[in-house]
């Protein structure tokens, strides 16, 4: 571990740069992260925004430039550090990535029984904690088929809350839901930061979700960080898609922004972010 990094940003990117193929994805990207901060990266589909969090992740590592996670630059670890590290740092996927032939439960209660340090019981009471914490308690016994897109994005958050994480990323937690649940996942995001003093990180284009939530704000245009500050700084920014954007928020406009997720980057892959 290298001591400068052990105070300061919790994670932080410098001057990172990632491609596929022809296909530059982050072009020496900056930004950071302090512990309890909630910063959100917005941006259109493919421009690098899950990209980042794969980076963070380690799933993913970066063409040039450093990574710092949880006070360590783990640009350079193998799988045995990485795994150290995302005991500290989880991520919601944006399709929930549980296990479908276990039951709710018995997917918030799987990080539980991988520590192999607590009694049946005291899990179970984890559990219906956690699912209670998220609104889903009486959902304990259903399997994930049963459930809407939203309330499997809630099971997910419990899940990803039973390894007691430092850090939670999420990946378009508002994408394909209903207005009111996405306002209910915004809500929840929010007070599980402010409960657990969780330092987070959003994936989102929803303008509205990062104004409830951000603290900071990551612009990624055309591979860039076109805007790095707080949500009133970004107001005054004099960038034309930043100022399309800040619009999103406004009753009555319809954003012309193209939603493609084969722009920019090339052809969508689906084995290979590009959001």
């Amino acid at each position: 571990m290298s001591t400068d990094e052990k105070s300061g940003s919790y994670i932080e990117f410098k001057d990172v740069s990632k491609a596929f193929g022809d296909n530059r994805v982050l072009d020496h990207v900056s930004f950071s992260v302090m512990p309890g901060e909630t910063v959100c990266i917005l941006g259109r589909s493919g421009v690098g925004k899950s990209v980042s969090l794969m980076n963070i992740m380690g799933f993913l590592k970066p063409d040039s430039g450093r990574v710092i996670v949880a006070h360590e630059d783990i640009t350079d670890y193998g799988e045995e550090d990485l795994e150290r590290i995302r005991k500290k740092v989880t991520i919601v996927f944006q399709n929930g990535a549980l296990f479908d032939s276990l039951t709710v439960g018995e997917n918030v209660a799987f990080p539980l029984r991988e520590r192999r340090q607590l009694s049946e019981e005291q899990i179970y009471q984890i559990v219906d904690g956690l699912l209670d914490m998220v609104g889903v308690k009486e959902m304990r016994d259903q399997l994930p088929s049963d459930l809407s897109t939203g309330m499997k994005r809630s099971v997910a958050i419990a899940r990803a809350l039973a390894a007691q994480p430092e850090c939670v990323l999420y990946d378009e937690p508002t994408t394909m839901v209903d207005p009111l649940m996405a306002q209910l996942l915004g809500d929840l995001i929010k007070r599980l930061k402010i409960q657990l003093h969780l330092t987070s990180v959003v994936v989102t284009h929803d303008m509205r979700l990062a104004k409830k939530l951000a603290d900071r704000v990551v612009f990624l245009h055309e591979a860039r960080a076109l805007f790095f500050g707080t949500h009133s700084e970004m107001e005054r920014c004099d960038e034309p898609i930043v100022q399309e954007f800040l619009r999103l928020d406004e009753p009555g406009i319809t954003a012309s922004i193209e939603v493609n997720t084969t722009s920019d980057n090339g052809p969508a892959d689906k084995d290979r972010p590009t959001s």
